[in-house]
């Protein structure tokens, strides 16, 4: 399959929603009916994807450290936390590193956003609560526990 337009695949989509059949579609735009198949397969075209993860060997035997920074990050105010610049200072005065900046940074890209926190929006009907439950950690005289909650949501 080459590489289509996004308004491409929004037409075929369309077309196929409305009743048009893959071989219709397929007649219409001129594309093949494997190329209809699989654009109905995907909500939106599919990116560019790698064959296997990049290899980074100055970077490897640096990560844990890295993470360790960063893992010490998340009890300090948002300003004092590493850049991927300092991390990279640190390293190189601390650790001898002799890779570049760009590693590092894509490091610290890649691994901020697998661990993101993600929120939904929650919206219902007038009339309706939508419940939970939960768990969270909590301080409580001066202690880090763990406390289970109750949630509920009235619009």
């Amino acid at each position: 399959m080459g590489i289509y337009s996004v308004e491409l695949y929004l037409q075929v989509r369309l077309a196929c929603a409305d009743g048009m059949s893959q071989r219709a579609a397929a007649k219409r735009f001129n594309v093949s009916r494997d190329t209809v198949r699989k654009m109905l397969s995907f909500s939106s075209p599919p990116g560019y994807r790698r064959q296997s993860v990049p290899q980074r060997p100055k970077l490897d035997g640096f990560v844990a450290i890295i993470d360790g920074w960063l893992e010490g990050d998340r009890s300090v105010p948002r300003k004092q936390r590493h850049t991927a610049k300092r991390v990279f200072d640190r390293l190189r005065t601390e650790h001898g590193f002799t890779g570049g900046y760009t590693i590092i940074k894509d490091y610290i890209r890649e691994r901020e956003q697998r661990s993101r926190e993600m929120f939904v929006p929650l919206a219902h009907p007038a009339g309706d609560a939508q419940a939970d439950f939960g768990e969270a950690l909590v301080e409580i005289g001066g202690v880090e526990q763990k406390a289970y909650f109750f949630a509920l949501d009235l619009p």
